[in-house]
């Protein structure tokens, strides 16, 4: 490929230094934190969106800040033709970090560790060296290619909508926030809340309160719950039962006049949710095993058991399994629930196939809620977004991929969704490769050094095959 011994020389020659520009980002703690005066999502993402533009000035960019939710840096100031869209802020650091610090990278047995060195913020900075590495080389172009950082992509993406409110998109997109080889398709989505109610029902023994996840995309490792009217010991022994059962285990401690209960399962992503325990339906299955009275309460119980039954990734029984060829299977994660003494609300999340729409997933599931009393909220299902196989610039992805990996390349259909998933033709490229683990929104998040020197070579020669 044109370019490409120049291109490897470069890196052989700066890749600690990215290394090390890495690490400043990592040191930023930034989570979405509360919005303050200049600072839409917090004092945190906006620091590192501070401190990439200053890294982006200190390599010769001159950045572009929009609203202080997304800077953009160019290759040069020729017409637009590739945009490379990363993202600066980051998960909560959370508990069980062993090799380092959270915000302090480690460079250890050829991989660097810290909250975003995989996501996003290694990919970021890879992009901004090959940018700097096509300027550096003089390599002429007679097309832009542009980095493009937002600060929220972790909840919600509200930053993007400032970014094309004043800029179009490029012909061409990709970003370096997934898997290699290319993503093209990326599921549809819903995750309605549903509801019931019904009079108090004071009969021990009694469930007094659940609750599950936190965020409606997370599969929940945990879940609680409070039992009134049943001793320690009695709940001990069918904990251990159910326990066997399905693998969930239950902590029970009493605490005044009532148990508390704790489930522990496995967390997942909820687009994933096969690679999880869940426990919030597995508590559901736990409490259904004790020797509760008779009430509404129960019945509702009864009836969630039914909808969402522990180990039921596909929403067989809600009515709404589905697959094609194309994007794969359908999945569906009972994720959050808050039940009380006179009603719950609860809330799934589903990522669905190219063809499933609102007649085929959403009514089926509302109307099946419906006849056990549940009331689900009507919301449109999010589209998949779908970017043909056979694209000219896929199959360039695909080429480079192949050229410098050694690998087969193939397009690739996920659950989760990128910046990219209302870009007319923008895919997800990198920077994770194929059977690695990079222990993303877990502890001891790393990226393998050797993998973002070639995404950012790759990176790199994109922009010379596409821009050129």
């Amino acid at each position: 490929m044109k370019y490409r011994k120049e291109i490897e020389q470069y890196f052989e020659q700066y890749w600690f230094t990215m290394m090390r520009d890495i690490a400043r980002m990592v040191a930023i703690n930034s989570e979405r934190m509360p919005a303050e005066e200049g600072m839409p999502f917090g004092r945190g993402p906006y620091e590192a969106l501070c401190e990439f533009m200053e890294l982006a000035k200190e390599r010769g960019f001159e950045p572009k800040n929009y609203d202080n939710c997304v800077a953009a840096i160019d290759l040069n100031d020729h017409e637009k033709q590739l945009d490379i869209l990363a993202h600066l802020d980051v998960v909560p650091a959370g508990e069980g970090w062993t090799v380092t610090d959270p915000f302090e990278a480690c460079i250890k047995d050829g991989r660097i560790y810290g909250r975003g060195t995989a996501d996003d913020k290694g990919p970021a900075i890879a992009a901004m060296y090959a940018l700097q590495c096509l300027r550096d080389l003089g390599i002429p172009l007679s097309k832009n290619a542009r980095l493009i950082v937002g600060t929220d992509e972790e909840c919600g993406s509200g930053d993007i909508p400032h970014y094309y409110a004043v800029e179009e998109e490029a012909p061409m997109t990709f970003s370096p926030d997934a898997e290699y080889p290319v993503i093209n398709i990326e599921k549809g989505s819903i995750h309605p809340e549903f509801r019931a109610s019904w009079p108090e029902d004071k009969a021990l023994p009694r469930v007094t309160e659940i609750h599950g996840s936190l965020k409606v995309n997370v599969l929940p490792g945990k879940a609680r719950a409070v039992v009134e009217g049943l001793d320690l010991a009695t709940m001990q022994e069918i904990a251990e039962q159910v326990t066997q059962r399905i693998g969930i285990t239950f902590e029970c401690s009493e605490k005044e006049g009532s148990v508390q209960v704790t489930a522990v399962g496995k967390g997942a992503h909820a687009s994933t949710p096969q690679e999880g325990n869940n426990a919030l339906t597995g508590m559901i299955e736990y409490l259904l095993a004790l020797p509760l009275a008779p009430s509404e309460a129960v019945n509702k119980l009864k009836s969630l058991q039914k909808l969402y039954p522990h180990g039921d990734a596909q929403g067989k029984a809600l009515g709404v399994a589905m697959a094609d060829d194309i994007s794969g299977a359908l999945t569906l994660c009972f994720s959050m629930l808050d039940f009380g003494l006179t009603g719950f609300v609860g809330q799934f999340d589903c990522r669905a196939p190219i063809c499933a729409n609102n007649e085929n997933m959403r009514d089926v599931a509302e109307k099946a809620m419906a006849q056990e009393g549940i009331t689900m909220d009507h919301d449109d299902m999010a589209p998949p977004h779908h970017v043909p196989g056979d694209s000219p610039f896929v199959q360039e992805l695909l080429k480079v991929y192949e050229a410098y990996t050694g690998q087969k390349g193939e397009c690739i259909a996920i659950g989760g969704g990128t910046y990219v998933h209302h870009l007319k033709n923008g895919v997800a490229f990198g920077c994770s490769m194929p059977g690695t683990d990079n222990k993303m929104h877990g502890a001891d998040e790393f990226a393998v050094i050797e993998d973002l020197i070639i995404s950012a070579k790759m990176f790199a020669q994109v922009i010379v095959n596409l821009c050129e």
